[in-house]
């Protein structure tokens, strides 16, 4: 029997994206009739509710469920200052883990096998990665997104070793690896985890495996939002696993911040 799998996107200030992003999703190969989809916007500046809302129709040809929300959490990137600035980052990731949380109780359905995270800015990805990502058997999978193929890895809220070592080092070996942490720009994991507990921490989840000192926490040791989550499954007794050489493309960007992380478009 074909698995059923839930596409949740949150998106933020996002217009710009929505073309490519609905040009990804036509793209998939995975039989429509098992895939459904939801999406929450909130706190955008510009008419990204808008530009969903006139995709539905054409979405939901093409779905078997399709759920577009909205939340405002109140927050926005200071004028002037980059959303990837630290002192922002601890308030930004914990709006997007609450954005997560709630997308995930209003879209996640009785019938739904899998969920796969996919940010809006995920440019490029093979069209049948579904099926690819399914027949690995592995309950939380995280591919290696990149700026360019061969590149560093861009998702580096992907990692090991206390966030020693990312998807990048791993290159050459097993195509199968180990990780402590994950990002979600494209986080594939069993709905039933979902149903158990597993979400996105909007605080400072606490683990032993967690960095320290803390590139967002300082000298609070945990994890926030998809790291906090690949934690939290640990103790929940379950494995993330990467992918090294399998890559997604994410949308290039002329600033590189000094940790990488993902999620809404403009956050």
């Amino acid at each position: 029997m074909t698995a059923n799998v839930l596409i949740l996107t949150p998106v933020k200030s996002a217009a710009a994206h929505l073309p490519g992003y609905v040009a990804g999703l036509d793209r998939l190969t995975y039989l429509r009739a098992n895939l459904a989809l939801g999406l929450i916007e909130g706190d955008s500046t510009d008419d990204t509710y808008a530009a969903l809302a006139a995709h539905l129709s054409v979405l939901r040809d093409r779905f078997r469920r399709v759920g577009l929300w909205r939340k405002d959490f109140g927050f926005q990137t200071p004028p002037g200052v980059h959303r990837w600035s630290p002192h922002i980052q601890v308030a930004r990731r914990t709006v997007l883990a609450k954005a997560r949380n709630h997308l995930l109780s209003y879209a996640l359905a009785e019938d739904d096998d899998w969920v796969l995270w996919l940010d809006v800015d995920v440019v490029e990805y093979p069209p049948d990665i579904i099926e690819t990502l399914l027949s690995i058997g592995r309950d939380i999978l995280h591919p290696h997104c990149v700026k360019r193929y061969g590149g560093p890895t861009f998702d580096q809220n992907g990692w090991r070793d206390n966030g020693r070592v990312f998807l990048h080092h791993l290159r050459g070996g097993p195509d199968l690896v180990r990780l402590d942490a994950v990002g979600a720009t494209m986080l594939l994991i069993r709905a039933d985890l979902h149903r158990d507990g597993l979400n996105f921490p909007p605080y400072a989840y606490s683990h032993p495996r967690a960095r320290y000192p803390s590139p967002l926490l300082g000298a609070r040791r945990g994890e926030l939002e998809s790291e906090g989550l690949g934690l939290m499954a640990a103790d929940m007794g379950h494995q993330c696993w990467g992918l090294p050489h399998l890559e997604i493309l994410h949308v290039d960007e002329s600033w590189t911040p000094t940790h990488l992380d993902t999620g809404f478009a403009e956050i």
